[in-house]
């Protein structure tokens, strides 16, 4: 499982986490960590933003041996719907990126796992926990979100618009191994004006979303071992 969330890495270290490996880069370390998850030893990579740094952390951890991966991150709202807590997965991603380019054939858009996605639906809905699923707008340039690109990104049907969807499904590809993206909805992009909404201050949000996503990464695992 890959999550962004730090504090929320923090806080299962202080529960029994175990680091695996630091991935030590520049900024910092990225630690790979092992938790117990419904009696099971899962794997937690504590990522970085943007494509790039995601993509890198996201080879070393194929590398090490992982081969099923769900990643939950936030996004910021292109839908007036999207309040904040909300989930999204998703379902493809719009590569105005870089680093999808390096690994996929030219294209605007790239699609998520159609197994791994459709398994990690089937946890939510198990969970009764509501969710949408759509297009991401991955872009490496969140200053640059103006309002008429995010009226075009809307009208291409983009719910959300995040940093790493597309760069990490595109390695995920290249490498050939499943991975599914679970969102959920923080700072709004609908109005007028920028409104933030607090969104990076929601840790049971953030907890929340990394037990479900750990759940879906055992799911997946189990189906590709069947």
């Amino acid at each position: 499982m890959i999550t962004f969330f730090g504090d929320t890495v923090q806080r299962l270290l202080a529960n029994g986490g175990r680091v695996l490996a630091y991935n030590r880069w520049a900024d910092g370390e990225h630690p790979l960590i092992e938790v117990d998850h419904e009696g099971e030893r899962l794997a937690v990579l504590y990522s970085g933003v943007g494509g790039p740094l995601a993509a890198g952390l996201l080879e070393e951890t194929i590398a090490l041996g992982c081969r099923t991966f769900v990643v939950c991150g936030g996004a910021g709202s292109l839908h007036e719907d999207l309040t904040v807590g909300h989930l999204v997965v998703v379902r493809s991603a719009l590569r105005d990126e870089g680093t999808s380019h390096h690994y996929f054939p030219a294209g605007r858009w790239i699609d998520l796992d159609d197994t791994a996605t459709r398994l990690l639906e089937q946890v939510l809905a198990e969970e009764g926990v509501p969710f949408a699923t759509g297009r991401t707008w991955t872009t490496d340039a969140p200053y640059r979100e103006t309002p008429a690109k995010i009226a075009a990104r809307r009208r291409e049907g983009c719910i959300t618009v995040e940093m790493e969807a597309a760069s990490l499904a595109a390695v995920a590809q290249f490498r050939g191994v499943p991975l599914a993206q679970l969102l959920y909805s923080g700072d709004d992009l609908t109005g007028e004006a920028w409104d933030e909404r607090d969104w990076t201050n929601q840790p049971q949000v953030r907890d929340n979303l990394v037990r479900l996503a750990g759940t879906a990464a055992l799911r997946i695992t189990g189906q590709q071992s069947a």
